[in-house]
């Protein structure tokens, strides 16, 4: 059976639909965890289609892997890997709550970051359902701790063999 949704790379005129959709994925994982002032801040749009536009077009990125999940023509999940020392790490992965457990996030992850190779990505901590998530793409916690934006986030990595 085909999933509803189809994976593909990421287009520079995706930029402010991608920006809505990560946008609404920090709402929705990170209510209560972020303050509500960085979640509805009012130029958060501008600011994050700004980002995703010069991750797919500035000279700097052009190592980054960005794919975006699509159903019916809507972005309903985005992801971006880049190059980092001294793997490949996840910079970003979302997917609308209402797709979750339907196998988009996995295709996202594997469009930018394909099974077996080394990679590594911070999640917040606690995020369960993320944690596990990577867990079962074969990350593992290495103890690395640290605090973005008052969200603590725990490093995982996966190394080549899976």
């Amino acid at each position: 059976m085909d999933p509803a949704w189809t994976i593909r790379p990421a287009r520079p005129d995706d930029a402010g639909r991608m920006a809505v959709v990560n946008i609404r994925c920090w709402q929705e994982t990170y209510r209560g965890v972020m303050t509500d002032a960085i979640l509805d801040e009012p130029r958060l749009p501008a600011f994050r289609e700004r980002f995703w536009r010069a991750a797919m077009t500035d000279e700097r990125y052009r190592d980054n892997r960005v794919a975006v999940a699509e159903r019916d023509g809507d972005i309903i999940g985005l992801a971006m890997s880049g190059p980092s020392l001294p793997v490949r790490h996840l910079f970003v992965l979302y997917v609308l709550a209402s797709d979750h457990g339907t196998g988009a996030g996995k295709a996202l992850l594997d469009a930018v970051i394909p099974p077996g190779e080394p990679a590594s990505l911070w999640v917040a901590d606690p995020n369960p359902r993320a944690q596990a998530f990577y867990r079962k793409q074969g990350f593992r916690p290495d103890g690395t701790v640290q605090v973005d934006c008052g969200v603590r986030e725990i490093r995982m990595v996966r190394s080549g063999q899976r």
